[in-house]
């Protein structure tokens, strides 16, 4: 065994479960102690300033001079007498990832002196050096200067000794630079066009929120083994690896009893995260080998986004305190699940109603099926966009497999909704209707909720699915940043609700009376939103023809997913409804292939060094003992018995010589290729990494992996899949 991987083994059997001291069993001790919620702020700001402060994030005014210098002292005076001695604006750039630059309270004075400052322009602004964050051509290379400005909307929150104050991202010229002004847009966006819809049902409504669950898989590895493995290490997933006999076939890990030292992971992960005010209250194996989730309880959209951007983080720094490393990539190991971050969305009302919840009555009813169609046709008119959303390297290998749901986008409604719809299709007449007809529809309606009580399941194979009281984008990958998808479906959601009502507008203006009106635009979203429905098995061969029918798009990579971009009626909509300009669009989408591109590049050249400096000398190795023991051998019998006796020594050397010419000639011909692609514009990389580089990569696997099985155990130099998926 490779000196390497026997260390690494040694490493994992020596580890204990390494348990941290929790301050009690009660989380509503210690939840949210490192965050500066409302009720801290009333504590420390005096009344006049916390009701302005709390007018201006309800309403979106700006906040003043006078307000921030109040706000600043009071996170000042609160972080301090917690050991706080840094500040950070954090920010979200078009990284994927999280930023921030520490800056000190400390500032020294002309006498000698110093004082600890922190005023309100240092709260509202900082201007951090934007020159190595991508953006797309927004700026030229030598223009640095870019500004993050406070989002007073999401609570700061101390991270060490450091206070963190969620902000924006943003140009010199104004352009988002980061993920969360865009998704604010957004649900500013959805909630105006939401709102408005609600009013022909309840005067009282005047704001609606996004909500957002969002469900976080991933693996867990040992940090020894992690060493071990380059490909791991560079690229966050196993480029190499035979299959085990015992992968996930036997379903005993699913829900199973939770390891020792997984518990004491999980148990002070959850505590650093309730102390940052993250409501995680769900953890259990999932369905691979050494995969976990973990959930929260339902927020606003926004604060669900900071709150998963901050759980990725507390997962890798509390896994390294255990000796584990955390694995967010959406398939490291082949032949088993990969890792998904299913996104659970509603709309709620001022007024406390789940708009995708059914009601007690008709009326509630109607608007409950009011929301629930639009989001459905909003869906079909926006697939291609939707599927964007989602479009990354490690998503690429993840779905359509191993219960993940395929690149085709579709909706699954459960059968007695499909059913209803199907009904209100047919049965609303196109001419006047009568009260009879009116009142039948409506009771109709008023069945629905103890019609749907446990009448819609979770498909799986689905990537949008309606789960009883919201929809779930099981598609959204684990390494993903949630606000691109929460952009896409926010937006596609309000853009279609606007329409919906300047549609039922013209009907009652033509004399149909609301009900009849809403009633009428629904069936007509039915019918044209029907080809994205679908009840069946996601994974068949039967659902590709028949979504190829229907007209679904089928972008099976990231580069054809991605050029819906470049549609100017996608610009229109995202430009009309005030969150993505034009340039924001053409940059995202530069940097997004680019992302691409450089990521199966590091893969391609992790792949050709693994390949070259530690599987092909292992093989040889082994096929030099082999030929040595054939020549002893020759040497002790006659040729005859010689040649009898080393039959099988012969022909695994030939069998080792024949898979080393495949592994070399796959190697020879994906630098051939990376060669042709580097002169080619980013657009033509992505196809060529897509549809010529990573097949080279796929055959280099299989020739390796097929070595992998050949080569004595003692010999091979990585940590094979059954140690990377049954160690711990």
């Amino acid at each position: 065994m490779s000196s390497t991987r026997f260390q690494a083994l040694s490493e994992l059997h020596e580890r204990k479960a390494v348990r941290n001291e929790i301050p009690g069993n009660r989380v509503s001790e210690y939840f949210g102690n490192n965050v500066f919620y409302y009720h801290k702020m009333r504590e420390y700001l005096t009344d006049d300033a916390y009701d302005k402060l709390m007018e201006c994030i309800n309403s979106g005014a700006r906040i003043d001079r006078q307000t921030a210098d109040h706000v600043a002292a009071a996170m000042k005076e609160w972080s301090i007498q917690k050991g706080v001695t840094h500040y950070t604006h954090w920010f979200q750039p078009l990284t994927g990832t999280t930023a921030e630059k520490h800056d000190s309270f400390f500032k020294p004075l002309s006498d000698g002196r110093a004082l600890e400052k922190f005023d309100g322009t240092m709260l509202v602004q900082q201007e951090p050096d934007a020159s190595s964050f991508p953006s797309g051509g927004l700026r030229n290379t030598f223009e640095a200067r870019g500004y993050t400005l406070w989002d007073p909307t999401s609570p700061a929150f101390i991270v060490g000794n450091t206070l963190c104050i969620p902000t924006i991202f943003i140009s010199y010229t104004g352009h988002a630079l980061d993920n969360k002004m865009p998704l604010l847009k957004a649900l500013d966006s959805v909630d105006k066009a939401a709102t408005a819809v609600c009013q022909y049902f309840d005067k009282e409504v005047n704001k609606v929120s996004v909500t957002l669950g969002w469900e976080q898989e991933y693996f867990l590895i040992d940090t020894s083994l992690h060493n071990a493995r380059p490909d791991i290490a560079m690229t966050g997933r196993a480029l190499f690896g035979a299959r085990p006999a015992k992968g996930q076939q036997l379903e005993d890990h699913y829900f199973g009893s939770i390891p020792e030292r997984v518990m004491a992971f999980m148990q002070d992960f959850e505590y650093e995260s309730h102390l940052l005010g993250i409501p995680v209250t769900t953890r259990h194996n999932e369905v691979a080998p050494n995969q976990f989730e973990l959930a929260p309880m339902f927020e606003e959209a926004n604060l669900a986004n900071d709150h998963n951007q901050l759980v990725m983080d507390v997962l890798a720094k509390t896994a390294r305190k255990h000796n584990f490393h955390i694995l967010l990539h959406e398939k490291p190991f082949e032949g088993v699940n990969g890792s998904g971050k299913h996104n659970n969305w509603a709309l709620s009302t001022n007024t406390g109603v789940n708009l995708l919840k059914p009601g007690k009555n008709p009326k509630s009813n109607m608007q409950f099926l009011t929301f629930f169609v639009n989001t459905v046709a909003a869906i079909h008119e926006n697939a291609d966009v939707l599927r964007a959303s989602i479009a990354s390297v490690g998503n690429d290998h993840r779905l359509g497999a191993n219960e993940a749901p395929p690149a085709i986008m579709s909706a699954f409604l459960g059968g007695h909704l499909s059913r209803m719809l199907d009904d209100l299709e047919k049965n609303i007449k196109a001419g006047k209707m009568t009260p009879e007809d009116k009142t039948d529809l409506k009771l109709n309606i008023g069945k629905l909720p103890q019609a749907l009580l446990d009448n819609t399941d979770r498909n799986r194979t689905s990537p949008f699915a309606f789960t009883g009281n919201k929809f779930e984008f099981r598609a959204v990958g684990s390494s993903a940043n949630c606000a691109n998808a929460m952009i896409v479906l926010n937006t596609i959601v309000a853009n279609r609700l606007i329409q919906f009502k300047k549609d039922v507008d013209v009907r009652i203006n033509k004399g149909d009376d609301k009900d009849e009106a809403i009633l009428k635009e629904l069936q007509r979203l039915i019918k044209i939103s029907k080809p994205i429905r679908f009840e069946g098995n996601g994974y068949g061969d039967e659902w590709v023809k028949e979504a190829a029918k229907r007209g679904l798009s089928n972008f099976k990579d990231t580069p054809s997913a991605l050029k819906i971009w470049k549609n100017k009626d996608v610009h229109k909509m995202f430009e009309a409804l005030n969150v993505l300009t034009h340039e924001e669009i053409h940059a995202r989408y530069e940097i997004e292939v680019e992302a691409y591109v450089r990521k199966r590049e590091i893969e391609a050249r992790v792949t050709a060094d693994i390949a070259v400096n530690h599987i092909l000398p292992a093989a040889i190795d082994y096929q030099t003992k082999l030929i040595d023991n054939v020549i002893g051998l020759k040497e002790i019998f006659s040729a005859a018995e010689s040649k009898n006796l080393s039959r099988t020594q012969t022909d695994l050397i030939k069998q080792i010589s024949i898979e080393i010419n495949a592994l070399k000639d796959a190697l020879d011909k994906m630098n051939t290729e990376r060669t042709k692609a580097a002169k080619l514009d980013i657009e033509k990389q992505a196809e060529a990494f897509s549809n010529k580089i990573k097949p080279l990569m796929d055959a280099a696997r299989d020739a390796a992996d097929n070595l992998e099985l050949i080569t004595e155990d003692e010999s091979w130099p990585l940590p094979k899949m059954r140690e990377l998926l049954f160690t711990r």
